[in-house]
């Protein structure tokens, strides 16, 4: 799947004050922590990866109580301190030597006896970490898990790493200064490389964790081809009281067009469909009670968009530039999933609905694509209402005779006349604050 900056921005998911990110960072290690968010900038390129990571979260969910309590993520720090930094032997010791250091770094220069047996004990500790994990391989795990375990298992298997795995914690100075030197030498980028794996690991069982904390649900992940995004009661994750929705797109209903009065929750439901589909699309639980979704090349969003005083381009401009975007995108890629979230807010009502006819009408061509639009513009409606693979809803705001007025946040089937800023202004106070004199 290809991503932005943007769609990520527009859906909260790495950044802002709640983030989605927050939601399912349960990682015990800030190498952990750093491999999650490069799988949400990049998630798994084909559907088959994407099997495979889903596969791996599945079992996590099954056996997270089986997660390493050895290894924190101060022993992957120190790990990398012990590994950046000279131990200042030129040559290997022999063991008078050995002793003679040993007594010298005791007496004089405390600092360096410490850390000898600090840096040691925690490489100690990653190892035994990792054969826990080894054991595993009993429980007959899927390909992407256990690709890491055999590494784990084929470096434990190493003569100097079965001689740290056996030392005590009473070992002498002179065992330990023995076994940093060849530690250092011997081993290096095979420990890094090996946590590289285990931070990967790490990514993964804490999306089973957040899918398990939150009573997501895991989708069922179909190919490209089979177009499809069908779920029952999603919602979106960082409300509190979320309403849920059901969704249906298809290869025979692939656009969504969604009206709805300011605030009636149009915005919200576009952006629960990003999020779910992402996350789908990196292995986890989704907020839905069921789903089923179709790989997908890429999301893209035209959500919110920012002018640019420092060269001179209008909000509108800066519109059209993310429109440009997205149809360069979908001319070179197929199985997109396209969000628009109330196109053209930059210009008059007249362009804005000449502009957004426009370009519905060239989106009607990408029928290997799903997409929805969220607008004001139900006139637009009466254009589009013989296009077969339109599908029409809207967010229903309850009004009252006397100009009350009530979201209800329900999906209905077809388009809405709801015009409700005048009376959100009256309500709010604005006319008599206004009419008032000093």
């Amino acid at each position: 799947m290809i991503l932005d900056k943007t769609t990520l921005q527009d859906l909260s998911f790495l950044s802002g004050d709640r983030s989605i990110f927050s939601l399912i960072n349960r990682c015990t290690t800030q190498a952990g922590s750093d491999t999650l968010r490069k799988l949400v900038q990049q998630p798994p390129a084909t559907f088959e990866k994407l099997q495979e990571q889903q596969d791996a979260v599945r079992f996590w969910i099954r056996h997270t109580d089986r997660w390493t309590r050895q290894v924190s993520n101060g022993t992957l720090v120190m790990i990398e301190k012990f590994y950046e930094s000279a131990d200042g032997v030129a040559g290997r010791a022999n063991p008078l030597m050995l002793l003679i250091n040993s007594l010298m770094q005791k007496v004089f220069n405390r600092n360096a006896y410490s850390f000898v047996r600090f840096s040691v004990s925690h490489l100690i500790d990653f190892l035994k970490g990792c054969a826990d994990l080894v054991r595993l391989q009993d429980e007959n795990p899927p390909a992407a898990i256990d690709r890491e375990l055999e590494a784990f298992k084929e470096v434990l298997a190493l003569p100097l790493c079965q001689s740290l795995a056996q030392t005590e914690d009473n070992a002498s100075q002179a065992v330990l200064i023995e076994l940093s030197y060849r530690a250092r030498r011997e081993i290096k980028h095979i420990v890094l490389q090996l946590i590289e794996r285990y931070a990967r690991l790490d990514a993964q069982h804490s999306l089973a964790l957040a899918t398990l904390e939150h009573g997501w649900q895991l989708p069922g992940l179909l190919p490209a081809e089979a177009m499809r995004f069908e779920a029952a009661q999603l919602y979106h994750p960082l409300l509190a009281k979320p309403v849920a929705y059901d969704i249906g797109f298809s290869r025979d209903k692939n656009f969504l067009f969604l009206t709805g009065a300011n605030m009636s929750g149009k915005s919200t439901l576009i952006r629960a469909m990003g999020v779910s589909a992402l996350m789908a699309h990196i292995g986890m639980g989704i907020p839905a009670r069921s789903m089923q979704i179709s790989f997908l090349e890429g999301i893209i969003t035209n959500m919110q968009v920012e002018d640019n005083i420092f060269l001179g381009e209008s909000y509108f401009f800066a519109e059209v530039q993310r429109m440009k975007l997205t149809a360069q995108k979908l001319s070179r890629n197929r199985y997109h999933l396209v969000l628009m979230d109330e196109l053209f807010k930059g210009t008059n009502v007249h362009d804005a609905y000449e502009c957004s006819r426009a370009v519905i009408e060239g989106l009607m061509g990408q029928q290997d694509n799903l997409m929805a639009l969220s607008t004001h513009l139900n006139e637009l409606s009466e254009t589009l209402k013989e296009k077969s693979n339109i599908w029409f809803r809207y967010c229903y705001t309850r009004i009252s005779d006397d100009g009350r007025y009530e979201f209800t946040y329900q999906l209905k089937e077809g388009v809405s006349r709801d015009r409700i800023g005048y009376l959100v202004l009256k309500n709010e106070g604005v006319l008599d604050l206004l009419q008032q004199r000093g």
